[in-house]
């Protein structure tokens, strides 16, 4: 049975002692552990870093370059995969993958907030919340989103323009993604206005600012105004569309649980978790984000080292009889769609009941 699909209830007979420290999960961490897993690569991140500031640095130069206003629009989708690529870099700072030092690693995620425009913070606080509670209706603000419904019972809830995006949410999903990059910059300065939980308000705030200075100065002056125009739009739109590729495989359409639904920590992150099928290309493509059953599992795991932790997983999750879910790609969004589908599906004909209700009884 496809895990994606499967009931909560079906899950009820998956319990162990609640918490992170239970038993299972020590064996599992030992064993990764042993496998020599769990320590800091520091030439591969120099070798990624490296990598992604070239590439920042060429989109740069073709940039000046260019004359078409063709090629500036490319070169936005250029940069936006850089972007992306510098987030994922952010992500595992974040994770404290990088450095040993939670001080270095924060001052990492600290430079990748002046590249791209997000407070450290922000991103901390939103992810890490994220990690305590995957799928988690009533704490993963991951999946409350005031335009998406990932259950029957959030749909029904909905009202007026939200309500009507839901209907069609299968069909709007990823169209709905480009105006992600200037979602996450508004809740990011909003969570720096707000003062709360932000580690070093005037450094993250100097950071934003003096990115989207740096970033309208050079594109109004290596590029014409409407070439610039260009440039932004398309740059902007497929941040959110590469990046909400890369994050919704990650647990959309896979099974939704209540705080009051008990699993312990490794049952609650392998159930609620889908793995993509790794190769060289989708494992740099998704930072490694593909591999997200060992990574909620083993979040401070470098992600060059995720792909050598799964197997490890998967064989442990056969021996406690745990469902461990991987798909290809493509199938991954065919379930995604279809899932948002059928949640949207059942709000139309909820209205249709309710407007035929209305008809009948005037």
């Amino acid at each position: 049975m496809n895990t994606a699909a499967m009931e909560v209830a079906s899950l009820g007979n998956l319990g162990a002692p609640e918490g992170p420290a239970n038993a299972d999960y020590a064996e599992l961490k030992a064993r990764v552990k042993r496998a020599g897993l769990l320590e800091k690569q520091p030439a591969f991140y120099l070798f990624i870093g490296s990598l992604t500031l070239g590439l920042l640095a060429a989109s740069f130069v073709l940039a000046s370059l260019a004359d078409a206003v063709w090629l500036h629009a490319a070169n936005g989708a250029f940069m936006a995969v850089v972007f992306t690529q510098i987030g994922f870099v952010g992500h595992d700072a974040g994770h404290l993958q990088i450095f040993r030092s939670p001080k270095k690693n924060y001052l990492a995620l600290l430079g990748v907030g002046l590249l791209i425009g997000l407070s450290p913070s922000w991103w901390l606080d939103k992810h890490n919340n994220h990690h305590a509670n995957p799928n988690d209706i009533d704490l993963d603000m991951d999946i409350n989103i005031p335009i998406i419904a990932f259950t029957d019972e959030q749909a029904q809830a909905k009202r007026g323009l939200y309500r009507h995006i839901v209907k069609y949410q299968s069909i709007l999903f990823f169209p709905m993604l480009l105006v992600e990059a200037l979602s996450i910059r508004a809740d990011s300065a909003q969570f720096i206005m707000r003062g709360r939980n932000v580690k070093h308000p005037i450094a993250e705030s100097l950071a934003v600012i003096l990115h989207f200075v740096l970033y309208f100065t050079l594109a109004f002056t290596l590029m014409s105004p409407m070439h610039a125009l260009a440039f932004i739009l398309v740059h902007q739109g497929l941040i959110g569309v590469y990046m909400g590729s890369v994050f919704a495989p990650n647990h959309k359409g896979m099974p939704v649980l209540s705080s009051a639904f008990k699993l312990d920590y490794l049952r609650r992150q392998v159930l609620t978790s889908r793995n993509v099928n790794g190769s060289p290309l989708i494992d740099y493509m998704y930072g490694g984000l593909n591999y997200q059953i060992e990574h909620h599992l083993f979040p401070t795991v470098p992600r060059n080292k995720l792909a050598s932790v799964r197997p490890i997983v998967k064989e442990f999750c056969k021996e406690r009889n745990i469902p461990y879910y991987e798909t290809g790609m493509v199938r991954s969004y065919r379930e995604i769609l279809g899932h948002l589908g059928e949640i949207g599906g059942q709000l139309r004909k909820t209205s249709r009941r309710t407007e035929t209700a209305s008809q009948v009884a005037r």
